[in-house]
């Protein structure tokens, strides 16, 4: 393997790695393509991802090896379409768009066979189509706007300040502890070490602009009329003159993006041509027509890395990054009054602060108060003396004094209504044709799972919000369980308190991890001390949270839980994979019984406990029907995500321990698939309830539950400020009936779902 050196920055080629032949950049894609037989993750899964991070490597600080890569992947591309192999045509081009970011200049030939394979994808189906539209605009538009996706990145990736592109993006991960323990936790926190340093400790903001403004001028003018060793080490002598080019180059760009490359890249050529020759000249070396180009590599976004413990609640942390210092000073608009309001329980205040209450003899007027009593209470929630101030004014013997403080919405206002509702509309553009049931006892939605980017149905402008949190979750299927109760907890929180939805937009990432299979990171096996540690981890993320961008749409289904005590109240929760119901003292011989009956085929008497079941029915055809039965078992499952890629259905099935034999009332089913149903036991007898698999999550003495899709908070506000202007308090009116009800978890993958 190629040696590498990550320590420096827009070096010419030849202080870099050397070039790699095609014929081994060839082979080491070979390497990392999906094979047929790549049925389940085998033993070579983890050599398949190192062998992928070290081809990255090899071009990342090579320019003459990107635009090698380049012509090796779309020659590769075409091969796959010629063969109909279809399974390695999304990967490839993952590989291509990221190569294409970081490379130094592309010739307008390889632009165009890209556009060009793209542009065929559209006549493929899902989710080639949708994959090959979305690289089909970015291609279009990189073409006549060279350097334009690289430059966003490092701006938004790295929050450079700037008056065009305000847009900012953080990583967050969040990592089980029941996986992630022991030895593995210092190896991990190790990597995201070496990633912030890599990316934010050794590269100051002013070299991420140096390396924006090397990259814009070298993508447009070309080897031709660029030569790249004197345009970095003008930008080097420089210093911090280098952001007024930056601010330059980063407007000129944009601009063209707004004007619709009018003219085809006249202007912008003209433009950092001049912009060329000023920074070449004032370090007083002779400008050259053209020379070697230098690499600008892609540091690895900011992340914050966390252990997902149960003090950990992800609305504080998103709205701590928000009103930072660095970030909130973007929002020049929002006043802090009015964000210490919107923010209620701010993360920075006590949550058992006491609140006191004031009895005022005043008009609550403040103008009829006397000058004297004029009195300025800070309105900041974040004010350390807010404490004292109040038990001053407690003690306090003259009540004439107004004291005020930022209050509690109790009710959603229109505006925070309309956000909602986008909100809801942008992520679920189905909801505007109706998703309530259909005519004739039919259902309007379809048993098929929903995934990809809504931008070829979606007729509703996007709302702008310039700041994305990617949550990244690492972990077993457990930990994607409670993603999703966060997520609910977050909307609903939101939708009683609106603050972050309209400013800050989430996108949710799974990087399932088992115990037994962890990936070492390269920084573990490091021997020699002197060479500098390069990540793993964070790498693979950087690369998934960028490439990944296909979201699978999962159910959230409520579960109303009631206990057997009638001192107990019932409790309610959520849970997106797994629920298990199991009775304690048939719990040894449940597995025994259930291969017995499968012997059996059923018959004989059956042991356990009589439960009924009322649910309803789901059919392919979508004539549902509802069905009460009751039946002897010892326990049952029900899964939200069958294990079937033949069957994967967005609805529930409901597996009994043992096969119920076919009675009058029971039709003997051995799987019930449904979306709603009620269970509860018929003797003096309760059970145990895990939801997705979590021995965090399990509650015991119960007498029975009521599960349901989850619905959006934001449509339960919506449809109760609606409802006052409909008698019919079951059909929805106003906006709601334009909203989806239910609240599904969007998950991003590379390619959605592959039928």
């Amino acid at each position: 393997m190629a040696h590498w050196d990550s320590s420096s920055s827009m070096e010419p080629t030849g202080a870099c790695s050397p070039t790699v032949p095609e014929s081994e950049l060839y082979r080491s894609l070979q390497a990392v393509l999906p094979r047929c037989t790549d049925q389940q993750p085998g033993p070579d899964w983890c050599n398949k991802g190192m062998l992928r991070w070290t081809l990255h490597k090899k071009v990342q600080n090579n320019p003459a090896n990107s635009l090698s890569l380049l012509w090796v992947l779309i020659k590769e591309l075409e091969k796959a379409e010629r063969w109909d192999s279809r399974k390695s045509i999304i990967p490839l081009l993952h590989t291509l768009m990221h190569a294409i970011i970081q490379t130094a200049y592309i010739p307008d030939e390889l632009y165009k066979r890209v556009y060009d394979f793209c542009k065929r994808l559209l006549t493929y189906p899902q989710p080639y189509c949708t994959v090959g539209l979305s690289y089909t605009r970015q291609i279009k538009t990189e073409r006549f706007i060279p350097g334009l996706m690289y430059q966003r990145m490092i701006t938004a990736e790295q929050k450079l300040k700037n008056e065009h592109y305000p847009f900012q993006e953080r990583v967050f991960v969040l990592a089980d502890p029941e996986v992630f323990s022991g030895s593995l936790i210092p190896a991990v926190v190790e990597d995201f070490e070496v990633s912030a340093l890599g990316s934010a400790g050794f590269q100051s903001p002013l070299e991420h602009m140096r390396s924006v403004v090397q990259h814009s001028i070298q993508a447009a003018l070309g080897p031709q009329h660029c030569h790249g060793p004197k345009l970095a080490q003008a930008l080097r002598d420089m210093g911090q003159e280098v952001e007024p080019y930056f601010q330059e180059v980063l407007a000129t760009l944009e601009q063209c993006v707004e004007e619709g490359y009018r003219g085809e890249g006249g202007m912008l050529n003209s433009r950092l041509q001049q912009l060329y020759s000023e920074i070449v000249s004032d370090s007083n070396a002779e400008p050259l027509c053209g020379g070697p180009m230098c690499d600008c590599p892609i540091p690895n976004p900011e992340m914050s890395f966390y252990l997902w413990t149960e003090d950990l609640d992800i609305w504080r942390e998103l709205s701590k990054w928000f009103r930072s210092s660095s970030v909130s000073e973007h929002f020049s608009s929002f006043s802090q009054e009015q964000e210490d309001f919107e923010l209620g329980e701010s993360p920075f205040t006590p949550a058992d602060m006491p609140r006191f209450s004031i009895m005022s003899n005043d008009s609550g007027i403040e103008k009829d108060l006397p000058p004297s009593s004029d009195f300025s209470p800070s309105t900041s929630l974040d004010n350390p003396c807010i404490i004292s101030a109040w038990e001053q004014c407690k003690n306090e013997q003259d009540s004439s004094r107004l004291l005020r403080r930022g209050g509690i919405k109790l009710k959603p206002t229109a505006k925070d209504g309309m956000a909602l509702m986008q909100d809801t509309l942008e992520d679920n553009p189905s909801a505007a044709s109706g998703g309530g049931p259909g005519k004739g006892g039919r259902r309007a939605a379809t048993l098929q799972r929903r995934a990809g980017m809504s931008m070829m149905e979606n007729h509703f402008p996007k709302q702008q919000r310039h700041f994305i949190a990617k949550i990244v979750v690492m972990g077993d299927d457990r930990v994607v369980g409670r993603l999703a109760k966060a997520y609910y907890f977050y909307r609903k929180r939101e939708a009683r308190r609106l603050f972050l939805t309209m400013r800050v937009s989430l996108q949710f990432y799974y990087i399932p991890v088992c115990p037994a299979q962890l990936p070492v990171s390269p920084v573990t096996q490091e021997m020699n001390p002197e060479r500098p540690k390069d990540p793993f981890i964070s790498d693979v993320i950087a690369y998934y949270v960028r490439s990944g961008q296909q979201p699978v749409y999962f159910n959230i289904y409520f579960v109303k839980i009631t206990f057997n005590s009638m001192t107990k109240d019932p409790v309610e929760d959520v849970f997106l994979t797994n629920l298990e119901i199991e009775f304690p003292e048939f719990k040894h011989i449940a597995a025994s019984m259930k291969d017995k009956h499968k012997r059996s085929s059923g018959s004989g008497e059956v042991c356990g406990v009589v439960i009924s079941m009322n649910y309803r029915k789901m059919t392919l055809s979508g004539r549902d029907v509802d069905v009460g039965i009751s039946a002897r078992t010892t326990g049952a499952q029900i899964n939200a995500i069958p294990s079937s890629e033949a069957e994967d259905l967005n609805c529930l099935t409901l597996t009994l321990n043992e096969t119920p034999s076919k009675t009058k009332g029971s039709s003997g089913e051995s799987k019930i698939r449904t979306s709603n149903i009620k269970i509860r036991t018929l003797e003096r007898r309760s059970f145990t309830l895990t939801l997705d698999k979590d021995s965090r999550r399990i509650y015991k003495h119960v007498q029975s539950i009521e599960i349901s899709p989850c619905l959006d908070p934001g449509y339960c506000v919506q449809k109760s400020m609606g409802s006052k202007f409909c008698t019919d308090g079951a059909r929805d009116a106003g906006l709601s009936k334009y909203m989806s009800k239910t609240l599904p978890l969007p998950v991003n993958t590379f390619a959605g779902i592959i039928n």
